[in-house]
């Protein structure tokens, strides 16, 4: 049986105000929450019903999980996290790649950027408290298990990438084809908004900037598509 007290706080979880408030977040879903659970990732409970196959910390009927479920149709489970706010070590950016993300909005594009950072075997992301926020459900449904895997924070983007040593490169139409970029042992690779780029602070910050050729008539890309090109082109020439 669950409490009133524990559907009042499911419920509330689906607001990041009190995510905030709270330090909790809560991710639904068979998929998303069997491959967090195989990547390491701690949960404080898993609310599950019979029909869930995992291991679950407070078993649930499938009207109880109604009542709390954040989706109109309910999944089996719902786990909940404690939010993880850490901040850059000194130096930590002039090691490995890093991709910043300035005011991406999108969650789905948030989420997969993610995935494509661990594809790419990319040491961090960077978040500007602009973007989507990170712990919403489509931002973690979109990542899937590499929420677990990647060291993702937020944090004021001007501020982290003022001083570096290793180059910042920004992706804008007016850059360099990004296919020439010299191999770069440590770089920031940083992603604009959807709708207006780069901000001024951030680009005045920029080594240089790269851009996708474009061939047909398309007028822009899609951050997430944007941002793996830019990884495989990076990582093709790092070899």
């Amino acid at each position: 049986m669950i409490t009133r007290s524990e559907v009042q706080l499911l419920r509330s979880l689906r607001d990041k105000k009190h995510r905030e408030e709270l330090g909790l977040y809560a991710v639904e879903g068979e998929k998303v929450v069997s491959e967090l659970v195989a990547a390491g990732h701690p949960f404080e409970q898993i609310f599950a019903t019979p029909e869930w196959a995992g291991e679950s910390t407070h078993p649930v009927t499938a009207e109880d999980m109604a009542r709390v479920s954040h989706f109109p149709t309910p999944s089996p489970v719902l786990a909940v996290g404690r939010i993880q706010r850490s901040e850059l070590a000194p130096g930590e950016l002039e090691k490995g790649l890093t991709l910043a993300l300035d005011g991406v909005q999108d969650p789905g594009n948030v989420g997969t950027i993610i995935r494509i950072a661990d594809w790419f075997g990319i040491d961090r992301v960077l978040l500007s408290p602009g973007c989507a926020d990170l712990y919403s459900q489509k931002v973690i449904h979109s990542s899937m298990g590499s929420f677990a895997r990647v060291r993702t924070l937020v944090c004021d983007l001007p501020r982290a990438l003022s001083g570096l040593k290793a180059p910042v490169i920004g992706c804008a139409l007016d850059g360099r084809d990004v296919r020439s970029v010299p191999a770069e042992p440590a770089a920031v690779i940083v992603i604009g908004s959807e709708g207006r780029g780069l901000s001024d602070a951030v680009h005045g910050l920029l080594t240089y900037s790269v851009t996708i050729p474009r061939v047909g008539a398309a007028e822009s890309l899609n951050a997430a598509v944007a941002a793996a090109i830019v990884c495989d082109n990076l990582r093709r020439v790092r070899g």
